[in-house]
């Protein structure tokens, strides 16, 4: 930690510990993130156990769990709230909104087996394990078909394929690229989830999804063309960038 430095400024660290370091220094260099290697990434002011993998969480997810909170303040706060997380990855989203809102019964998703394992921790360490239901599935099509959610929230994969080349060398080459990339128009995932939220959200209930900005009319005109969703709306980041498309459920 940072104030160990300070504390212990004059000491002299073990050889082990020094090869240990050099060690971390040379798998950097050849581009390994920094998150995998010390195993957690800060995220909403929480920290989140991170292995290969997972995603790694980043800032920007953060305005998908604000949009969410935002909009339960305008729901009954004496029932619970029904959420689904789709693409739940690190567990990272699923576990924010548990935290902030303890009114919340969460469905956390993934095709990833591996990804549910460090979700699972992930709700253990910060003590939400017993709102949070882990379920492996592609999307909602294993989620049991009665489920009825007030909130689905995703942050799916949204690259192209011919953008991945262009991506950072740590992001390329060691993220999981099944959680990064979407297909050839980077719409895929979103198209196939657009309907299957339609059909499981409540009247009333919000779909909020994460996207790349150059999505953001495309994503739109999709929920539209559904015909079950009032026009969405968009949440932009600190940069003004589209991030963070919402609709709610007709």
């Amino acid at each position: 930690r940072r104030i160990e430095l300070y504390a212990g400024f004059d000491d002299v660290p073990a050889e082990k510990n020094r090869a240990s370091f050099r060690e971390l220094v040379r798998r950097r260099a050849s581009g390994m993130p920094v998150a995998y290697l010390v195993g957690h990434r800060e995220f909403y002011s929480l920290s989140f156990r991170v292995t290969p993998d997972v995603l790694i969480p980043r800032p920007e997810t953060e305005f998908l769990v604000m949009a969410a909170l935002d909009l339960a303040k305008g729901r009954p706060q004496d029932g619970e709230i029904a959420v689904c997380d789709v693409v739940t990855v690190s567990g990272n989203v699923a576990v924010a909104v548990a935290k902030h809102l303890p009114s919340a019964r969460i469905t956390a998703v993934d095709a990833s087996p591996a990804a549910l394992e460090v979700a699972r921790a992930n709700a253990v360490e910060h003590g939400v394990e017993s709102r949070i239901e882990l379920i492996e599935s592609d999307l909602l099509s294993a989620v049991p078909a009665e489920r009825r959610f007030d909130f689905v929230l995703s942050n799916p994969p949204y690259v192209r394929e011919d953008e991945i080349e262009s991506l950072p060398r740590d992001v390329r080459d060691y993220e999981p690229r099944e959680a990064l990339v979407a297909g050839p128009l980077g719409t895929e995932v979103i198209q196939s989830l657009v309907p299957q939220a339609a059909e499981r959200l409540n009247a009333g209930g919000h779909l909020l999804v994460e996207i790349g900005p150059a999505l953001d009319d495309e994503i739109r005109s999709l929920l539209e063309a559904d015909g079950r969703f009032e026009r969405g709306a968009t949440v932009k980041d600190l940069a003004r960038l589209p991030r963070v498309v919402q609709a709610k459920r007709l």
